[in-house]
This record gives structure tokens, C-alpha cells and sequence, in this order.
């Protein structure tokens, strides 16, 4: 049976019984004679402080081995405690209590356990014993007097009222008990101190551990004098790292950025480069040892580690070897485009059989929407290659390419170089689109830059500015796309083989939209499970009447504008599982048509006839009118026409007036009458050499009476001696001349072989008559019967 004891505690006799709530701390010992503030959060910690109050106000307090448990066991504890005395209780507005309390006497833990809502400690007293003789006892608690002072001194966080009141102890315990409750040491050091079974034992210990702190702060006082004189009134901000560098210094530990270069060192050893490359790291590495790790000077070389280090030396990607998977996976992304395709085949076929990349860079010229891009993701994945894209529209920085020298601030890689370690291999598919856009200004041209890049013999070290060493650039796939060839460098265009992908015909969208824009819009829209009708004829309204491009960006908009009124009806009407959609349909979505197409006129008229023409859009017919009227010799010409056009009407007019007796006409026919030669839809430019023969044809049509067919049309290029030269865009003309309903074009023989090149979707219900010169070209226009019919001297 444990007794309870009388202690005399500064003269105070204070009963102690043997029983006691128990109050466990986290990360806290507390002394005899030590007053501190609690904060309890913890129920049982709650109840057992006002278990105390009911009482004496006594509380045994006593310390956690581990601060994160949260119901600690007897186990859970140390052995002794601190028998203390609640001073006073304060509630906090966050439901948690703040006590303070004055330790009074050692008590050691024998039991606990849990009585009602709170624990209760069985405790007993052992008595401390000297432990050696009183002689001993009193030289060491002077010697740890002496300790102690030094300490107060040196650490400049206890105050100096502590000393005063230690001059006025005269028991050995009591002053064992004030320095330890003083010391800045670990939580198993002033436990051990507090469990120490006599009072020699503890002095031993603080003056032990006196000694140790004396020495440690001796080193940090010199290391503060040391660091501080080296400062300069503009090194100031750099005081903390100064003194942690001058700590670890003092420990023997290794300096800051020990652990960058440890790391740069492991990257360099595992890396598959050139021996320059390695060489010029490991020159770096040594350059970042020599520098002090937070000077700007060693961020600039530690970002230029990270790139140097972080691209993909010789790292490539495996190409696919199935060839036919390639021109299957080209067909399946792209409809059409039979030529582009061809000849990407081809390249990819050479650079298949030679290993390596090698001949011109593949330049896409087209115009917008038709698929210059897609074409490069396609063919990265056919080859099983990474793909990586950079615009250059509006890039006038020559540095965009090259990079910045490493002496500038913030200074980077060129853009080609930041694409080769994002695609992570050296062999990526390298779209450079709209060259056609890149600017120059006084920063340089950017153009130029490319120079180095996109020629085979010299891109197999390309040099970078920031680099400063030469990058393989040799096994990288380089497609270039375009809108025109106009604003590219001639020394540019010379390093690549032009590719042009023309526009997507009627019928060609038509199929783009069935077979890959209607289903994915499905898909993105939530309508696949839904019957969705739009059938040729629709398709066709909504590209002629609600479009005007040359690819299908503006198609695909209005289809989905089309399948999101379906989604309307589709909440509306939920059991509606099939929409069929109609030209009055599509009309009521859409609004009335964004563009009116050049209709023919049914009936022959003189002084008219029918030219085709080439746009970015499409084809489109071109109607040339001519009137005569009295007046002088004089050619008017209106409708916006450019200088190629107005001088082919000149051309055409001259090649009349010098044959005039070969056309049975007067010499005088052009001396007392204006010609007037006017093409309608005056708002829009045209230009262009192709309407020679049209005007040729319109102007004899109107001088000699003679109507022309309105199921005909012309297109060719007219010289003075009446050759007829070739001309471009048979593609786009001769859809435009079937969708007006033509039966008959003339045009250049010398354009036969592209002729036959056309698909039969195109020349399909259409009689090509092709002409050398201009007596062809007026046999056709004009029969012979109808000419002799109705010719007279004029």
C-alpha cells in the first residue's frame, strides 16, 4: 500500500497523496519549482484537470514517449512525472483550456487507470540521495554555476533575471532542478535528467552537457563574428546562406549545391551523346563546383546543365517497317489528295530504304483548311514517330530559332532545339507551319536562320547560340506548310520540293463529310445512337449556297450547327429516333444562303460568252460581255480588273484588227465605235492571263453579230500571232463549268497530259476540246455555216 507524504515546498507544507489525476504531456518535461501554461484539447485531460479543482488543485503530470498518440496506455509513459499544482484555468474561445501550473515533487508512475471519465496515476515518492559527499556535491554545483552563467551568456535567449535568481539558491537540488528546466536540449535529455536517482548524478549530467553546449555555441558565436565581417553593405540579403554555409563548413558536412552537382554528375555518366557533348558538361560541372551555389553566375550554368543534359542526344524512335500500314494509315486519315499522298509515300519509301533522311524538305502549299497539318500528325504516325509543331506567323526574332547567348538574363534554346527535347527523340516529325508568314526586323530574320536548319548538307550540326555546341538535326523528317509561295526567300524555297495541295472539290467534300466529319460530330455531340439523314443533295446546298472555301473548316461549323438544333429536338422529343434532313430544313436552320452562285444564262447572246476561272474558294464561270457604240477607237474595260486581264483584252483586240481580212471584217471596223468589255460582279478583282480566248471570242461575237452558245466556255492564254498557251486550276474550272451546266470547254492543248490526270468524277458529261492556236479556238466558237450565214463587211 503506497502512502501519500508531506513535502515542504518553500516553506509551504503541502500534503501529497498517493492517488492522483493523471494530465499526459506531448513534448514537455517539467521541473520542481518550474511554472509553465498548458493548452488541453483532449477529453480525458479536460476531466482530469477538473478532477484537480474539486480536489487539492494537485495534478500529476507526466510525459509522452510518443508525442502522436492520442490514448496513451501506462507503456505509453515515462516512468516519473511532476506532481504539480493547477495556479490558474482559462477557457478559449476554440473550446480548448489554457492552465497554468507550478511542479512541486518527483513522483514515480506505479499504476493508472481509468476512473470515470478521466485517468488516475498510483504514485510513489522515492527520496533522492546525494549520491557522493557534500564536499564533491558542492564543487560540482559551483562548477555547473559557472557552466551555467557561460551558457545565459553566450546564448542570448534566456534572460538575465534567471541568474539573479540562481544566486540566491542555496540547495544543491533546487539549482540542479533550475538549470535543467533552462536548458534548450531534447525532451529525452531532460527526462533522463529528471528520472536521475541522486543529486550528484544530475549535476554530472548537466555539467556534461553544459560543457557540449558551451562548445557548440562558442562555434556559432565565431561562425556569426566570421560571416558578418565578410558582408558588404550589398551582400546583405545573402546573410542566411553565408551563415548556413559557414555551419556546414564547420561540421564537415559538404557545401550547398552539393547535391546539384551530385545529381548533374549521375546525369552526365548515364548519358548517350557525342564526346564533345560530354566533354562540355563535364567542363560545366567543374565550373559550378568553383562558384559559390547562390551567385547568379552558377544559375546561369546550372539551367544550361539542365538543357544540355535533358535533350535527347542519341536517343531515336523505330520506324514502322509495315509500308503498307503507312499508305493505309495516310488513306484512312485523308480523303483525296491522290498526288500530296503519292509523293510523301515516296519519301518516306527512300528514306525506308537509305536508313537516313536525305534529299529536299517537303513543303505543303495549300490553301487554308485543306490538311496541310494533319498530314504531318498522320505521317509521324505512320512511322511510329513523335510529332512536334512550331508556327512560325508572325515570327520576326531570329533568336526564336537560334537562341539566346547564355549572357543574356532568362536566356533559352531556339525553338527547334525546345522541340527536339520536348518530342524526347532526335528523329521527330518537325512540322514548320506558315513559312510563308515568318517577318524580319532589326532583331534579324528569322527566315534566314532556317537556312542552316532546313538544308540536308548542313543541318547535321546545327549550331545553337545557347548550346554553343553543334546539335544533329540529320534524322529529323521536316515538313514546311504554306499558304502561297510568296514571302518565302527564293534561297528557301530552294532548299525544299514544293508540294501544293489544292482545294477539296464538291464531291470531294461531299465524301469528307460522310465519311469523316458526320460520324465524329455524332460522336463529340452525343448523337450516335441516332438515325441522322443528310444525303447528297443536302450536302451539296449546304457546301455551294452556305460556303465558300477551299477546305472544310466552314462545312464542318454548319454541320454541327445542323446536329446541335437535332440535340434540341432530341430533349424535346425523346422518343425521336430518326432525323431526315431536307433543303427547306437545312434552310430554316441555317438562314438564307451566305453566297449566290454565277448563273448561266439559258439563251446565246452576242457579245457574251463564258470564261472559267480559278479561286482559293473553288472554280467559278466568268462571264465576259462586250457592247458596241458609236464614238473614237477605244477600249473600255470595267469590272475590277487587274493588268495580266486588261492586257489580254488588249491582246485579244490587236490580234483582231491585224486579222481583220482573215475574219472577213473591214479595215475600218474599229474607227468610228467604242468596244466596251465588261465582266460582272464589278466589286470582285480579277486578274489573270486565262481569259485570252474568252475575250477574244465575246469581242468578234459583238463586231460580227454572231451569238455564241451559252453551253460553252473558254479558258486559255491569247499571244499577238493567236497561239494558245496553257493555263492552271483545271481542276476547280472544270467543277465550276459542270455545275453551271456546261457541255463544251475549250481549252490549251499543251494542258492535255493534266487533263488526263483529272479524275473522271470530273471530266465525266463533259466534251474537251483542246486548241493550239487561234483559228481553233474560232472554229469551235463559231461553225462555219453560222459564220457564213450571218458575216457581212462591217
Amino acid at each position: 500500500m503506497l502512502n501519500s507524504i508531506d513535502v515542504d515546498y518553500n516553506g509551504e507544507k503541502i500534503e501529497i497523496p498517493n492517488s492522483l489525476p493523471l494530465l499526459p504531456l506531448r513534448d514537455m518535461v517539467i521541473f520542481p519549482n518550474m511554472v509553465v501554461p498548458l493548452l488541453l484539447g483532449r477529453q480525458f485531460s479536460i476531466d482530469a484537470l477538473q478532477e484537480a479543482m474539486v480536489g487539492e488543485k494537485l495534478i500529476f503530470l507526466c510525459t509522452q514517449r510518443k508525442a502522436e498518440v492520442e490514448e496513451p496506455d501506462q507503456d505509453d509513459l515515462y516512468p516519473v512525472g511532476m506532481v504539480a499544482r493547477v495556479l490558474q484555468v482559462m477557457k478559449l474561445p476554440s473550446q480548448m483550456i489554457k492552465v497554468l501550473v507550478e511542479g512541486i515533487v518527483r513522483g514515480s508512475l506505479v499504476d493508472m487507470y481509468l476512473d470515470e471519465n478521466c485517468y488516475t496515476a498510483e504514485l510513489d515518492f522515492p527520496e533522492i540521495s546525494l549520491g557522493a559527499k557534500r564536499n564533491d556535491i558542492e564543487a560540482l554545483s559551483r562548477q555547473v554555476s559557472r557552466y551555467f552563467e557561460e551558457y545565459v551568456r553566450l546564448s542570448h535567449r534566456i534572460p538575465d533575471e534567471v541568474l539573479m535568481y540562481l544566486g540566491q539558491i542555496d540547495e544543491n537540488q533546487k539549482l540542479a532542478d533550475t538549470v535543467a528546466a533552462h536548458l534548450e536540449v531534447k525532451l529525452k535529455v531532460r527526462q533522463t535528467i529528471l528520472e536521475a536517482s541522486s543529486i550528484y548524478k544530475q549535476l554530472k549530467m548537466l555539467d556534461g552537457i553544459l560543457k557540449n553546449e558551451i562548445e557548440i555555441l562558442k562555434i556559432q558565436d565565431s561562425i556569426d563574428t566570421s560571416v558578418k565581417e565578410s558582408l558588404l553593405k550589398s551582400q546583405r540579403e545573402y546573410y542566411l546562406q553565408h551563415q548556413l554555409k559557414a555551419i556546414k563548413e564547420e561540421l564537415g558536412q559538404y557545401e550547398e549545391g552539393g547535391a546539384d552537382i551530385h545529381k548533374y554528375e549521375n546525369k552526365l555518366r548515364k548519358l548517350k551523346a557525342p564526346k564533345e557533348i560530354k566533354k562540355k558538361g563535364r567542363e560545366e560541372i567543374e565550373r559550378l563546383q568553383k562558384m559559390h551555389p547562390f551567385s547568379a553566375e552558377a544559375a546561369v550554368v546550372r539551367g544550361y546543365l539542365d538543357w544540355l543534359l535533358g535533350l535527347p542526344w542519341h536517343h531515336y524512335t523505330r520506324d514502322n517497317d509495315d509500308f503498307e500500314e503507312v499508305r493505309g494509315i495516310l488513306d484512312e486519315d485523308h480523303y483525296g489528295l491522290k498526288k500530296p499522298k503519292k509523293r510523301i509515300l515516296e519519301h518516306l519509301a527512300v528514306i525506308r530504304l537509305a536508313g537516313k533522311v536525305r534529299g529536299p524538305i517537303l513543303c505543303l502549299v495549300g490553301p487554308p483548311g485543306v490538311g496541310k497539318t494533319s498530314i504531318g500528325k498522320s505521317v509521324a504516325r505512320a512511322l511510329n514517330r513523335k510529332f512536334v509543331r512550331m508556327s512560325l506567323g508572325g515570327m520576326k526574332d531570329e533568336a526564336e530559332i537560334r537562341g539566346h547567348r547564355r549572357t543574356y538574363i532568362g536566356s533559352l534554346p531556339g525553338r527547334l532545339i525546345q522541340s527536339i527535347k520536348r518530342a524526347g527523340s532526335s528523329n521527330p516529325v518537325f512540322m514548320l507551319d506558315e513559312i510563308d508568314k515568318v517577318g524580319a526586323d532589326y532583331k534579324g530574320d528569322p527566315a534566314a536562320a532556317l537556312l542552316e536548319a532546313l538544308d540536308p548538307e548542313q543541318n547535321k550540326s546545327f549550331s545553337d547560340n545557347f548550346l554553343e555546341v553543334d546539335y544533329d538535326l540529320s534524322q529529323v523528317l521536316f515538313l514546311t506548310t504554306a499558304n502561297t509561295l510568296q514571302g518565302i526567300p527564293p534561297a528557301l524555297i530552294d532548299r525544299m520540293e514544293v508540294i501544293r495541295l489544292p482545294g477539296y472539290l464538291d464531291f470531294e467534300k461531299v465524301n469528307i463529310a460522310k465519311d469523316y466529319l458526320i460520324p465524329r460530330l455524332k460522336k463529340e455531340m452525343g448523337l450516335s445512337k441516332y438515325k441522322i439523314s443528310l444525303d447528297q443533295q443536302v450536302l451539296l446546298q449546304i457546301i455551294r449556297d452556305y460556303t465558300r472555301e477551299a477546305g472544310v473548316r466552314e462545312l464542318e461549323r454548319k454541320i454541327a450547327a445542323i446536329f446541335r438544333r437535332i440535340a434540341e429536338d432530341v430533349l424535346t422529343h425523346p422518343r425521336k429516333r430518326t432525323f431526315k434532313m431536307t433543303k427547306a430544313k437545312v434552310r430554316q436552320i441555317l438562314g438564307a444562303p451566305k453566297f449566290l452562285q454565277m448563273e448561266r444564262l439559258k439563251s446565246d447572246i452576242v457579245g457574251r460568252a463564258y470564261g472559267l476561272a480559278w479561286t482559293e474558294t473553288g472554280g467559278e464561270i466568268l462571264p465576259v460581255e462586250v457592247s458596241l457604240m458609236p464614238g473614237k477607237s477605244k477600249l473600255n474595260l470595267t469590272g475590277k480588273l487587274g493588268d495580266v486581264m486588261k492586257e489580254s483584252a488588249a491582246a485579244a483586240l490587236s490580234f483582231i484588227r491585224s486579222n481583220y481580212d482573215k475574219l472577213n471584217l473591214s479595215k475600218e471596223f474599229y474607227e468610228k465605235q467604242e468596244i466596251h468589255v465588261h465582266i460582272p460582279e464589278g466589286a470582285v478583282p480579277k486578274d489573270g492571263p486565262s481569259a485570252g480566248i474568252t475575250l477574244l471570242a465575246a469581242m468578234l461575237s459583238a463586231v460580227t453579230d454572231i451569238p455564241i452558245s451559252s453551253v460553252l466556255a473558254l479558258t486559255g492564254e491569247l499571244t499577238l500571232t493567236g497561239q494558245v498557251l496553257p493555263v492552271g486550276g483545271l481542276n476547280e474550272k472544270f467543277i465550276a463549268a459542270k455545275r453551271a451546266k456546261i457541255k463544251t470547254i475549250i481549252c490549251p492543248k499543251k494542258n492535255e497530259a493534266e487533263i488526263e490526270e483529272l479524275p473522271e468524277e470530273i471530266t465525266e458529261g463533259l466534251n474537251i476540246k483542246l486548241v493550239k492556236n487561234a483559228d481553233q479556238v474560232l472554229s469551235l466558237v463559231f461553225p462555219k455555216k453560222k459564220r457564213n450565214a450571218r458575216t457581212k463587211k462591217r
